[in-house]
């Protein structure tokens, strides 16, 4: 009875996505509780302590040769962080170093917006308006509905859905606005202890300012941003880029997000039912296909979340992919991979990205 109930809890999570359509508010979850947001059924259940004790313990030495020989021989600035869930160890390379985060950072503001629903302060039902002044740039589905309805409302968890599994940007710098704005992700993340991990001023402002820019809203529509941007001198662009990934306004450390991700698998970060709903969300990324999930083996579990910064030139910037692994035995893995800057071309860095997963599922439980 229990698994079945659970079942039916997350397929009316899914329902609700695939109906948010125009001025429609959709309804929270059913078993979402704004006294108590809890599901009756439990957090699944650690691995037994005799799966795999050998690698909850420690890494195998090849699977650590392997991630060194793809850090070494991979082109630009790369950090590389695989944590065993429930074990004790975590691998990889520039573990404590700042990377941007670009789109990763929509995980944190996710969790911000889940803990205030947890506290009562948030419903998943909230009606948010989004108009034109709150349009942002790049990627933001949303500003079709916008452009051709004038406004639209839409409920926090079609936000939220949209915000991490379409990657929408103006869907998250709208989450951004209705949790109490980068102040406040910045609070959860200092509150939880998740270590090196810092959120920026949100999409508008942070990537007018990598382009050496100044934001205005007229630049949301259509191409403007890109039409001013290519008007901006190569020589300011390329400051503005350098001093950005020199000190990234969103950096985060490879080993903060695999810890933090390891804390939200393990339920410490949100209530029973908002763990259960993002990670339900994150199954649905439809971004990065073919970074780590074509890695990830058939019969293995992947959720994750990708990131994607500017170019200039031949260099991309905060290329980046981040997720969790679960073994057929309900073994877990967190993964990140973070370029910072990157001459590699696309395939490259997908294959790249492909063989860390792959290499984590070779040496599983051997």
């Amino acid at each position: 009875m229990r698994f079945i109930q659970t079942i039916i809890a997350l397929l009316s999570i899914g329902f609700l996505a695939a109906c948010a359509s125009g001025n429609s508010v959709e309804r929270p979850d059913p078993g979402y509780n704004e006294q108590k947001p809890r599901y009756n059924n439990p957090l699944p259940p650690s691995p037994p302590r005799s799966i795999s004790d050998a690698s909850r313990d420690r890494p195998h030495p090849a699977l650590v040769a392997e991630i060194a020989e793809l850090w070494r021989t991979f082109p630009g600035k790369t950090g590389i962080a695989i944590r065993r869930i429930d074990g004790n160890w975590t691998i990889g390379h520039r573990l404590d170093q700042n990377f941007p985060q670009q789109s990763v950072s929509k995980l944190w503001v996710a969790l911000t917006v889940f803990d205030k629903i947890d506290q009562g302060k948030i419903s998943t039902s909230d009606a948010v308006r989004i108009g034109p002044e709150d349009l942002t740039l790049f990627h933001q589905p949303l500003a079709a509905e916008v452009r051709r309805e004038g406004a639209v409302i839409k409920s926090v968890y079609t936000l939220l859905d949209r915000a991490l599994s379409r990657s929408d940007n103006t869907a998250n710098d709208t989450l951004l606005r209705h949790a109490g704005g980068p102040d406040e992700v910045n609070r959860f993340i200092r509150r939880n202890r998740l270590g090196q991990i810092k959120f920026g001023p949100g999409e508008r402002l942070m990537q007018s300012q990598i382009a050496g820019m100044s934001w205005t809203q007229d630049l949301s529509v259509g191409r403007k941003f890109y039409a001013a941007r290519a008007k901006v001198p190569l020589e300011r662009r390329r400051q503005a880029l350098n001093a950005y990934l020199a000190d990234p306004i969103d950096g985060a450390s490879p080993r903060a997000i695999v810890d933090a991700l390891d804390k939200l698998a393990r339920g410490e970060l949100l209530s029973e039912y908002s763990t259960q709903a993002i990670l339900s969300i994150l199954k649905r990324t439809r971004s990065g296909p073919n970074r780590l999930k074509a890695g990830v083996p058939s019969g293995w579990g992947f959720l994750h979340k990708t990131g994607t910064g500017q170019v200039l030139g031949s260099t991309a910037t905060g290329y980046n992919n981040v997720g969790i692994m679960t073994a057929p035995d309900g073994t877990r893995y967190a993964v990140a991979v973070m370029l910072a800057n990157t001459t590699a071309s696309i395939p490259e860095r997908m294959r790249m990205m492909q063989a860390v997963t792959r290499a984590v599922a070779r040496y599983h439980k051997r």
